[in-house]
């Protein structure tokens, strides 16, 4: 076992030879005077050493400097590609070396400093996200809100399972928060609530101009609004009710009628778009308005009123 550590470090010029495991290890104490207490780190029953072995891994100190020059750049390179990237692209990371440096981070109590260094990186990239939206013209501003709603919160499927030892070990633990959430909320912050009032006038244009948007592109965007703060369902409360369940309260006799008339309202704009006039290409977008309409937001074939 000792000739094994021996090759292992010298393998690794700055001699952090850490084991990977597949979940978060349990706290453990007893560590040797004159070492780094890792509070989320593995017993010598579970690591599988014992003597001089153990001693050698209680040894392997991961300094400032390390992590400054080492290990959070390849977090830094990891994070920024996986906030750009597009839905489908191939992602040449390692996505094993990136959580092997996280728990190796925790375990040397960089904690504190990685998640400054991961909310502070991810702030700047959103800031950078919401002045390009803010250039946006408003035949493209919607399109792009959606895209970039989608692109962070499929980064953050990503990211957030890469630092579930930060999350479990510092965030939960000492800060009683949760990755995801804090996340979620830097987008709030950051991108949504410096375009909501922007957004909004659009999307009542939008829902009441057949084929502007997809069906899918609304649903998304009322979908995404409404993860990121429910209380925004106020601005407008019948376009919410559309794709989110139960917002609106139950409808009663009095308002059928109401119900009626915008149904024919919609059908006169179909046909003043020429969806009645033997237009293929019209119709097969009416299709689209209807299946889409039906399987995204259980609406049937109503559309937006």
């Amino acid at each position: 076992m000792e000739e094994e550590d021996e090759e292992n470090m010298e393998q690794d010029p700055n001699h952090n030879h850490w084991p990977e495991l597949p979940n978060p290890p349990a706290a453990s104490s007893g560590y040797g005077a004159g070492t780094k207490r890792c509070d989320s780190g593995p017993s010598k029953a579970l690591l599988g050493l014992s003597g001089s072995s153990t001693s050698k891994f209680l040894m392997n100190v991961i300094t400032v400097e390390d992590y400054r020059n080492t290990y959070w750049p390849k977090l830094e390179s990891a994070i920024d590609q996986l906030l750009t990237q597009s839905p489908g692209d191939y992602i040449p990371i390692s996505y094993e070396q990136i959580y092997s440096c996280v728990y190796k981070c925790v375990c040397q109590q960089h904690s504190e400093q990685m998640y400054s260094d991961l909310i502070h990186k991810i702030t700047s990239h959103l800031e950078s996200v919401s002045q390009e939206l803010q250039a946006s013209s408003p035949a493209h501003y919607i399109e792009r809100f959606n895209l970039a709603l989608a692109q962070y919160m499929g980064a953050l499927h990503s990211i957030v399972p890469l630092f579930i030892y930060m999350n479990k070990f510092y965030i939960e633990t000492k800060l009683n928060r949760d990755l995801r959430d804090d996340l979620i909320q830097l987008f709030t912050d950051h991108v949504a609530e410096k375009h909501i009032y922007n957004l909004m006038p659009l999307l009542l244009e939008a829902q009441s101009t057949p084929f502007q948007i997809t069906p899918s592109t609304m649903a998304s965007i009322v979908k995404g609004l409404y993860t990121l703060r429910p209380e925004w369902v106020q601005l407008a409360p019948t376009l919410f009710s559309k794709f989110i369940p139960n917002i609106l309260p139950p409808a009663v006799e009095s308002e059928l009628q109401d119900y009626a008339a915008q149904d024919q309202k919609l059908q006169r704009e179909l046909a003043q778009n020429g969806f009645t006039r033997g237009d293929q290409s019209r119709k097969r977008a009416g299709d689209e308005l209807t299946y889409n309409g039906s399987s995204s937001c259980g609406g049937g074939s109503q559309g937006y009123r």
